[in-house]
Formats: C-alpha cells, sequence, structure tokens
C-alpha cells in the first residue's frame, strides 16, 4: 500500500512539475502573471505535504518493521498519509469535474 501512495503522490508531483511549466511559458508568452497564482502555490504545497506524509509513513513503516517504532506513531503516520491522498485524490476528481462541466457548455 505504501507504494501504491508513493507512486500515486509521484504522478501528483510530475502533473504538479507540468502545471508549473505550463504557468511559466505563458507568462513569458503573455509577459503577464496569469491569474490564481495563489491557487497554483496551494495546490503545489497541497500535493508536497502529500507526498511528504507518504515518504514520512514510509519511514515509520520501515522503523515498525525493524522493531524500533512506537505503534501508535506509526499508525498516526500512516493515516496521515491516506488521508492526504484521499484529499487530494477527491480534489482532482472535483477538479476534473469542473473542467467537462466548462467544456460542455454552450458558447
Amino acid at each position: 500500500m505504501i507504494n501504491a501512495v508513493s507512486q500515486a503522490s509521484n504522478a501528483y508531483a510530475r502533473t504538479v512539475n507540468a502545471l508549473d511549466t505550463t504557468t511559466d511559458e505563458l507568462d513569458s508568452a503573455t509577459g503577464v502573471s496569469a491569474s490564481g497564482g495563489d491557487f497554483a502555490a496551494m495546490m503545489k504545497n497541497m500535493v508536497g505535504n502529500a507526498i511528504q506524509n507518504g515518504h514520512d509513513a514510509e519511514n515509520m513503516t520501515a522503523e515498525g518493521l525493524n522493531g524500533s517504532g512506537d505503534m501508535t506513531k506509526i499508525v498516526t503516520a500512516v493515516s496521515n498519509a491516506q488521508l492526504a491522498l484521499q484529499t487530494t485524490t477527491a480534489l482532482r476528481d472535483r477538479f476534473v469535474q469542473a473542467y467537462q462541466d466548462v467544456m460542455r457548455m454552450s458558447i
């Protein structure tokens, strides 16, 4: 499960990097900063936190397997990583739905 969380968080990190590149290209092409910069920063921060939570959970799980970790801390770290991944996935689904709604609008 930890590998799946790590792979998902890496995929989200790649998406954020692609969005940053696209935004930078748009800014340089137009000479104007795209609106919603604070939103992009918020999303980047959220994905970064999800990735960090996944790494923390993985490290705590490894300590537990070695017998040196506290079970309460391990369960808390894994729960935090799971919650962060669920939140990120729910937001992604909402953004996709909003995009699809906009694309269905008639002009």
